[in-house]
């Protein structure tokens, strides 16, 4: 608003004049002004002396600052409401913020930042830091690959191409691409103290059987056996079919043998297929021992549960079987990454594979020499 020429003082004393018997358009004249303004004086300061005159200026001024204040408040409150169902925590989050209020309300970059409490040093931060595009892609096109996979064995995979970043480095681009994997929700867990279970001190000592059940896109149930080595974490074997009995169990663990030879121990549980004549048969021509586990306690053959939870995780959620053809080349080629490309976290970041090679490699030389400690 444009300043005034006349303080109150020279308005009341000019509207004085007036009073005394001046007429309106000489007081107009001598003073400079129009008749509209003088009227417009008279309005509003007609009666009043200077005291009063500056007690109505006070008023009006003070009047205007809380309607300032007021306007203020309820734009802050405005934009709050406007950002308070995004979560804005990190720096480039507030900075968005920022943006988008500015854009919204039509407001300065000062007056967004005051209201939503964001320093204007951090608002005009630019990062000099390598934007590492190669890695973040990289990292991306792997995770898109491997969607269970964590950022443990993401960096596993990565060195394995050369690619050895820092690992909090390829922590927080990670979490800056949102790759995060989502915990599905598992069944309850028994409670209690559990004794550590004996581990195998090579390759064909311990082998461990489990079922695992699936559908077919069209509904039909068909079932999937797993057998793996305990000490090398190999899977052996993935069959699936409709039905399994004792007797195809044993088919396909005669067929094993043929090619890896025979083992010292079979651990499962007490399922009817796994309990059957057939199998009892088996063991006993050839000469395996078979330990079966206490009724309700899988934890006993926790190695093959946890290969389950694992197949189920990476393999069985994320395909849709359109034919029992299609679910028997899906395993194959899953068994096949599992043992070969698969980082395995219990072997230290080595393939099943490898550690059976290693494994081998270990137990020969200490058969050529055998002075040699294990």
């Amino acid at each position: 608003m444009k300043k005034s020429r006349f303080t109150e003082e020279q308005v009341i004393a000019i509207l004085r004049e007036q009073e005394a018997g001046v007429s309106t358009a000489e007081v107009c004249r001598r003073h400079g002004i129009s008749s509209a303004t003088f009227y417009a004086w008279k309005a509003k300061f007609g009666g009043l002396d200077v005291s009063q005159a500056r007690k109505l200026k006070v008023l009006e001024e003070e009047n205007a600052r809380l309607k300032k204040l007021l306007a203020e408040a309820m734009l802050d409150a405005a934009v709050l409401r406007d950002v308070a169902g995004k979560k804005v925590v990190t720096p480039t989050a507030r900075r968005a913020a920022v943006v988008h209020a500015r854009a919204a309300f039509a407001l300065s970059e000062r007056r967004a930042c005051v209201a939503l409490g964001f320093d204007r040093s951090s608002m005009r931060y630019r990062s000099g830091r390598d934007d590492d595009a190669e890695l973040r892609k990289r990292l991306r096109g792997l995770a898109s690959e491997r969607r269970r996979f964590g950022w443990r064995r993401l960096m596993i995979l990565l060195a394995r191409e050369g690619i050895t970043p820092n690992h909090k480095k390829l922590r927080r681009i990670y979490g800056e691409e949102r790759l995060q994997v989502r915990r599905r929700g598992g069944r309850k867990r028994a409670l209690g103290t559990r004794a550590p279970m004996t581990i195998p001190q090579g390759p064909n000592q311990r082998w461990s059987l489990d079922f695992v059940t699936d559908a077919l896109a069209d509904g039909r149930r068909f079932r999937v056996l797993a057998v793996v080595d305990d000490f090398t974490r190999k899977c052996l074997a993935l069959v699936a079919d409709t039905s399994l009995s004792g007797r195809r169990v044993a088919r396909e663990l005669n067929a094993l043998i043929a090619t890896r030879g025979r083992p010292l121990m079979v651990v499962s549980d007490n399922g009817t297929e796994l309990t059957s004549t057939a199998i009892l048969r088996w063991s006993q021509d050839r000469e395996v021992e078979w330990h079966y586990i206490a009724p309700g306690k899988p934890q006993q053959n926790a190695f093959v549960e946890s290969f389950n939870g694992r197949l189920r995780d990476e393999c069985l959620n994320e395909t849709l079987f359109w034919s029992l053809d299609h679910a028997r080349s899906v395993l194959c080629a899953w068994r096949d990454d599992y043992n070969h490309v698969r980082p395995h976290g219990a072997l230290k970041g080595l393939t099943p594979a490898r550690a059976a090679e290693l494994a081998c490699a270990t137990n020969d030389d200490h058969n050529s020499n055998p002075g040699l400690q294990p």
